[in-house]
């Protein structure tokens, strides 16, 4: 038994022994394996290809009213009735307020009785020219008649016919004829002056009716416009005044309606500069269509005209008002609404646009991309931006047509750093997963 306890001690330590000889065998094989690859991360990319954008500028405004009336009275008098809902759509031409009319028909009554009264001055007036002037004839034949016997006795008294006394008698009857004459004639242009005053005193007498006929029109107090009438500021039996300066009540005509944008006059020269560059093109007749956004993100369905630019520049922003006429149906925009107007600036023809999460920033806050080149090495380049568009920057430099620029993966390369390059997909999980080697698992707990 002890010999066979001895033995089998021996066994023992033996496979011991094979088994620390054989692990440290094979711990040599391993060590002197050559160790594997490094690992190639890959990188999803995108490819620079210039294309014709649209571009526009996104500029804050408010709206006003396409035509403004305030409504005041053109006579004094008493509200009797006021013949409009307030708020409501009003007409052009519809009677909005009654003044009290009795005193302006008065007026218009003894304006008409007045003139009649001239009318028929006139009348006798103009009798008394015709019978002066018939005075007249008679009184030329009178002094005719006179003359004529005057010559014949002036020959009679030549020839001792007729006496000294007689030929007097005829001389003294044609220089009373002939004064006769003379009054009558001056008879004639009294008349006429009395006609001429007549007739003067008729004009005045009409254009008194025609005063008395407008101002009785005045007390109906009518829209000039049509649109909505907002609230009325004086009540049935207020009394009013000619041309006061509190409007009774303001229509607005809201359809359509102005929107006046402020731009800058930086951004103008600056739009000017690239249009005279040919870095944009006009965008032909689609130019001055300008959509609208409404307060609370809504595009608004229907798109505005630009109207004109304004020449004066507000010294205290520095800007100038665009107005914009745009259609408004429904009323749904509202004077003094805030909005936000895309207006077009022009057509940029060769475009360079890449994913805003392609751009990261250096220590001094300047825009860089990183592009994989034709050999699969990551290099840097540094941008100029424009703006962004959507989810996209506009690259004025920095990139060209071809380059490969990374979209996703840039943690995992560096400049100089070889790179496995995928098309970008937007929407898809970020790649970079090394290749070769499967991502991780979550654990569960």
């Amino acid at each position: 038994m002890q010999l066979q306890e001895k033995v089998n001690e021996r066994v023992k330590l033996i496979f011991i022994a094979i088994v620390f000889f054989g692990g440290l065998f094979l711990g040599g094989c391993e060590r002197r394996q050559p160790p594997p690859p490094p690992l190639v991360p890959e990188v999803a990319i995108v490819t620079v290809r210039p294309q014709q954008v649209v571009l526009t500028s996104e500029l804050p405004g408010r709206t006003s009213p396409y035509l403004v009336a305030e409504i005041r009275p053109q006579v004094s008098g008493l509200i009797q009735k006021r013949l409009f809902a307030e708020g409501s759509d009003v007409e052009a031409g519809q009677v909005l307020y009654q003044i009290d009319l009795a005193p302006f028909q008065a007026a218009l009554d003894n304006a008409a009785a007045n003139l009649a009264f001239m009318r028929k001055a006139a009348d006798r007036a103009r009798a008394a020219v015709e019978a002066s002037i018939a005075g007249v004839t008679r009184q030329r034949a009178t002094l005719e008649l006179a003359r004529t016997n005057l010559q014949r006795f002036e020959e009679l008294f030549k020839d001792r016919a007729v006496s000294a006394s007689q030929r007097d008698q005829a001389v003294t009857e044609a220089d009373v004829a002939e004064a006769m004459l003379r009054a009558a004639e001056a008879q004639v242009e009294s008349d006429r002056q009395a006609v001429a005053a007549a007739e003067a005193a008729i004009g005045q007498a009409e254009a008194a009716l025609e005063t008395a006929r407008i101002n009785l029109g005045y007390t109906r107090i009518t829209a000039p416009i049509s649109g909505r009438i907002g609230k009325s500021n004086v009540t049935v039996g207020a009394l009013v005044s000619a041309h006061q300066p509190m409007a009774l009540a303001t229509i607005q005509q809201l359809d359509p309606i102005y929107v006046d944008v402020p731009q800058s006059t930086t951004e103008m020269l600056r739009l000017q500069q690239r249009l005279e560059a040919g870095r944009l093109a006009p965008d032909g007749r689609g130019q001055n269509k300008v959509k609208l956004i409404l307060e609370n993100g809504v595009a608004y369905s229907l798109e505005g005209t630009l109207q004109f630019r304004d020449i004066t520049v507000d010294p205290t922003t520095g800007s100038v008002i665009l107005r914009i006429v745009v259609p408004n149906p429904k009323d749904v925009l509202l004077p003094g609404m805030f909005v936000r107007a895309i207006v077009k600036e022009g057509v940029h023809k060769q475009a360079i646009l890449i994913p805003q999460q392609a751009v990261s920033r250096d220590p001094k806050g300047n825009p860089i991309a990183l592009i994989v080149d034709a050999e699969g090495k990551v290099g840097q380049r540094m941008l100029t931006l424009d703006r962004a568009i959507g989810d996209q920057w506009l690259v004025t430099s920095g990139l060209s047509s071809g380059d490969r620029v990374i979209v996703e993966g840039m943690q995992r390369v560096r400049p100089g750093a070889s790179a496995k390059v995928v098309p970008f997909e937007a929407g898809r999980k970020e790649v970079g997963t090394p290749a070769g080697m499967t991502p991780p698992t979550a654990k569960v707990k």
